[in-house]
């Protein structure tokens, strides 16, 4: 939801100042989540590093999803990036991480891809904007992928000052961009810092969430599960705003539907 609701105000303000106001968001977020819950002892530096790599994942993503987003590409950003996310994470789990799935898991793992897919075709076309609607997200697939398998490997002893970190190394990353967005669009996004904000804590609480499941089971069942983001505002725009989902969508739906409880239940 919450880069759904990114890429909205990504369409009403500069999408920059979204993505940097919502890292600071969850930055006060995660401080005080993080706080509340407390550690075994001082995080390792080695944590926060990890938990710094996921953040420079997550500025880089968000910069290219809600610049993909904001030009009006959602049918074409959203499902090369969820589907990017998924791909490279899972390859890099099982390939370099040692990771093995049981059947189960692989069997939704196969399924979530395509499902992915034909949730977040809207049936829509970007046009001439296609390239580079195409490479937003593939980037941001990249970024979100990083983000994933980085903070998986935050030891449990940190809490959750990975989370954090995150969001420090995310804020640097994406703050030095600010000095290329112009007064006129800066005034004009002033109106969205708060839902930016709130957005950003909504983040952070998901990736808290993501933090606390790979510490539970495998990296790479987390990260499919997690990347199925691009069901929940579909089925809200069915069930809230009443829209009409096209066959694709349906098929996509259930297909989602079972990978979760294959995932959920191996």
């Amino acid at each position: 939801m919450s880069d759904f609701t990114g890429g909205l105000l990504s369409r009403r303000a500069h999408f920059v100042v979204v993505a940097a106001v919502g890292q600071v968001g969850g930055l006060l977020f995660a401080v005080v989540a993080a706080t509340a819950v407390g550690s075994s002892g001082v995080p390792a530096p080695v944590d926060l590093a990890w938990g710094a790599l996921s953040g420079v994942g997550t500025g880089v993503g968000m910069l290219f999803l809600f610049r993909g987003l904001s030009h009006g590409a959602m049918s074409v950003v959203v499902p090369i990036s969820a589907v990017c996310g998924i791909a490279l994470p899972v390859l890099i789990g099982v390939a370099a991480l040692g990771e093995r799935p049981s059947t189960l898991s692989w069997l939704g793992i196969v399924i979530s891809v395509p499902a992915l897919w034909l949730v977040a075709d809207t049936g829509t076309r970007a046009g001439p904007a296609l390239p580079a609607a195409a490479l937003d997200g593939l980037i941001a697939g990249i970024g979100i992928a990083v983000q994933y398998i980085s903070l998986a490997q935050a030891g449990s002893g940190a809490g959750l000052w990975p989370v954090a970190a995150g969001r420090v190394a995310a804020i640097l990353t994406i703050v030095p961009l600010l000095s290329t967005v112009g007064r006129a669009h800066m005034r004009r996004s002033l109106h969205t810092v708060p839902a930016a904000a709130v957005t950003g804590a909504a983040a952070a609480l998901a990736l808290i969430a993501y933090l606390r499941a790979t510490r539970e089971q495998l990296a790479v069942v987390a990260v499919v599960l997690s990347a199925l983001y691009p069901v929940v505002p579909v089925v809200l725009g069915v069930t809230v705003l009443r829209e009409r989902l096209i066959p694709k969508q349906s098929v996509g739906l259930l297909a989602a539907a079972s990978a979760v409880a294959l995932l959920a239940t191996s």
